[in-house]
């Protein structure tokens, strides 16, 4: 009986090495979705694996990069909400609506991905570099820019049509990702802050609803100012 040529162990491996990736990356997500991302731990993940968590650095360089690949897939199901909500076909302004609403919707049904979201965002560049491998920080950034292409692709849209009055619409794309993550968050918590007077702070209640019509109406005063 013959061996396995060389080339077919290490393609088993590597078919191997992928599932188990791809295992520990749903179990991830699933904790994430359960518990949030702040409770999720390296402990837990390997035991929803049947693994210990020896096994886990094995695949990820890091709890960091562990994180950032599962943002991926949140940023990919993202990407396929707003490729959905996309309306070519409509006025400017309800297209970036659409998109900006669709933004809106699929963060407030995924608390974890604003989360994780917001976890790597406040990482610098170098940062990043050092606790992420260049094919895990590569993946991150297509899963990111994806989205961004979609709704960069609607301001061009509006700019070509001479709707929009926007000299940068990759910058603007960016900005409106980021700012979008912050009141996502605010959504989530529901509550403002005000001042009845000087010195005297008060709480009041926001929606989700209020927080998705004032994103969609500042996107538009952007782009049409």
């Amino acid at each position: 009986m013959t061996s396995q040529p060389a080339s077919g162990r290490r393609s088993a491996a590597a078919k191997r090495h992928r599932e188990r990736e791809r295992e520990i990356i749903a179990a991830t997500r699933a904790l994430f979705d359960e518990r949030g991302v702040r409770d999720a731990q390296i402990e837990d993940i390997a035991k929803a694996v049947g693994i210990n968590r020896a096994i886990v650095y094995r695949h990820f360089s890091g709890k960091e990069e562990l994180f950032a690949l599962t943002l991926v897939g949140y940023l990919d199901e993202l990407r396929a909400a707003l490729l959905e909500a996309d309306a070519a076909e409509a006025a400017p302004t309800v297209r970036l609506g659409r998109l900006i609403g669709a933004f809106v919707d699929y963060g407030v049904a995924h608390p974890a991905f604003i989360d994780c979201a917001q976890a790597l965002m406040r990482r610098r560049g170098d940062e990043l570099l050092d606790e992420i491998s260049e094919s895990a920080l590569f993946r991150l950034g297509r899963g990111i820019s994806g989205c961004l292409a979609v709704l960069q692709t609607a301001i061009q849209a509006g700019v070509d049509a001479g709707e929009f009055r926007v000299e940068n619409p990759t910058l603007l794309a960016n900005t409106l990702y980021a700012a979008g993550l912050g009141a996502l968050q605010l959504a989530r918590v529901g509550i403002l802050v005000t001042e009845s007077q000087p010195g005297f702070p008060v709480t009041g209640e926001v929606s989700p609803d209020q927080v998705r019509a004032y994103l969609v109406d500042s996107a538009v005063a952007l782009v049409t100012r």
